[in-house]
């Protein structure tokens, strides 16, 4: 028999509306990637490299100019102080969340997650031998609170696992919502492994803050980030764990039995590419910021009440405040069968739904392609109210 952890998980849920998105010939809204191919220049890097650097095994610590620009990326542009000795290059961003979940999360430990919550932090806890516990965040605001968390907190706590900005809700959490988490860790003497893969994708101006920074977390925080999601690269599939060395060398221990190394060539290309200025970190973010505004704007004209979208490649829309009375998974499933667009219910991201009237959309998209989606969801409510 299978593990108890995957003998009854039904297939996720991005595979489910693509699948859906593929078989309707659906704009896929849904999971989230970009049109766009990436930055020319480091996939011309990255050719080149395959034709004339090595490829065989990397060290599997990951290639040393890429765990020091990693380190002079961070110190550049978040005033984050780390060492090459706390950086571990893996293979994705969810690697190194499992490696960082392997490495110190033993049986009967408890991990606080904040839910809506990404769809592999549970299976992966409760495959390490850890206990989930949920601190619920409620639409549309997601706010965090120290005293929702403290009431989470039991003498079993090990971990938390810490998402900002916070994917499938968009929310981008602020100085005073990063310091509460902090002295709750620091309080309980907690682990905390901050899942910051969406660090460039900020708008309006807002700066991202990471939760190691943050007062006495420069111990504790495993600070978790994703070159596919800087660069639009989605499935090169480089990811950093960053911290401590004392955090990170078991980290580095669980790293080597799960994928050992990654693919030294695109190891090469995103050493060199997060070496670029913060404008073109930032005109990124912009770029995708207008696409947020006119998917949101198209929508609102459609009559839908859209949510604020502070970070993320997505925005949200509020089904009840749009006059539409059907749960998020019947109206996801009926856009995409009925009207030809794959979006996601957020109650899929929660163990216990309780966001049942919330659906999540991608807008890392072209123009053409957000205003044909549009005008697809428009026709669906009309149809559906």
């Amino acid at each position: 028999m299978s593990h108890p952890v995957f003998t009854d998980m039904p297939t996720t849920v991005f595979e489910v509306m693509s699948g859906l998105a593929r078989q309707h010939d659906a704009i896929n809204l849904g999971q989230g990637f970009p049109d766009a191919p990436g930055p020319e220049a480091l996939r011309r890097l990255a050719a080149e490299a395959v034709l004339n650097g090595p490829n065989q095994y990397p060290p599997s610590r990951g290639v040393p100019a890429l765990r020091e620009a990693v380190v002079e990326h961070y110190r550049r542009l978040q005033q984050v102080d780390l060492s090459v000795d706390g950086v571990v290059i893996t293979s994705g961003a969810t690697e190194a969340i499992a490696d960082a979940l392997f490495a110190h999360v033993s049986p009967g430990d408890e991990v606080l997650i904040f839910e809506p919550a990404y769809d592999a932090y549970r299976p992966l806890i409760q495959r390490a031998g850890g206990v989930v516990r949920a601190v619920t965040l409620t639409a549309p605001t997601w706010r965090l609170t120290e005293e929702a968390i403290e009431a989470a907190v039991t003498p079993a706590t090990r971990m938390v696992l810490f998402n900002n900005p916070l994917n499938p809700a968009a929310r981008v959490f602020d100085t005073e919502e990063i310091a509460a988490l902090a002295r709750v860790c620091v309080r309980h003497d907690l682990i905390a492994v901050s899942d910051e893969v969406w660090e460039h994708i900020v708008f309006d101006g807002r700066p991202h803050r990471s939760l190691l920074s943050a007062p006495g977390m420069a111990e504790r925080t495993i600070k978790i980030g994703s070159a596919g999601k800087m660069f639009g690269l989605t499935g090169w599939k480089v990811g950093f764990a960053c911290g401590a060395p004392e955090l990170i060398t078991p980290v580095a221990k669980a790293h080597q039995f799960l994928t050992f190394t990654t693919a030294p060539n695109l190891q090469t290309a995103v050493a060199a590419g997060l070496g670029w200025g913060a404008d073109w970190f930032r005109a990124q973010g912009d770029d995708l910021g207008r696409s947020r505004d006119r998917l949101g704007a198209a929508l609102k004209a459609e009559g839908y009440a859209v949510t604020p979208s502070e970070g993320t490649y997505f925005l949200c829309v509020d089904l009840a405040a749009s006059g539409i009375t059907l749960a998020d998974q019947d109206f996801c499933r009926r856009i995409v069968t009925e009207f030809g667009v794959a979006a996601i219910p957020l109650s899929a991201f929660e163990a216990t739904p309780i966001t049942r009237t919330v659906a999540r959309l991608c807008f890392a998209k072209s123009d053409a392609v957000l205003d044909q989606a549009a005008e697809r969801l428009g026709r669906a409510r009309r149809a559906l109210i």
